[in-house]
Parts: structure tokens; sequence; C-alpha cells
């Protein structure tokens, strides 16, 4: 997909330097993947930290019945 977009000029050559893309789309897609990780990582560990899935480590735990 195509998108105009403003962005820093520097930012955007910083954004290049660390990724190691030479083209300016492969760094923003290789940013907006990495970003995307990151945050459904810090989502998963919020759910450990809540006990979302302590359920999951006992021995009469059935998949069927957890609630989503």
């Amino acid at each position: 997909m195509r998108i105009t977009v403003d962005l820093d000029e520097g930012l955007l050559a910083e954004l290049q330097a660390m990724t190691g893309e030479k083209k300016k789309s492969p760094a923003v897609a290789k940013a907006l993947s990495e970003f995307i990780r990151r945050q459904k990582a810090i989502e998963f560990a919020q759910q450990l930290l809540e006990g979302k899935f302590a359920d999951a480590f006992d021995p009469d735990y059935d998949p069927e019945e957890f609630d989503r």
C-alpha cells in the first residue's frame, strides 16, 4: 500500500542507519513491524502479570473452558 507521510528527515536517516536499510520504505516497514511486535509483547507480559494464564499450569486445566 502506498501512503504519503511527512517524516522528519533526520529521524528517517537515523532509522535507516539503525535498521541497516538503504531505502526509506523498508526502514519504515521494519520499524512499524518491530513496534507492533513490542507492543504485543508488552500486552502479553501485562496479561501474565495479571494472572490471566495462571490456570494453564493447573493439572486440572481444561483449555475448552478457557475464558478469553
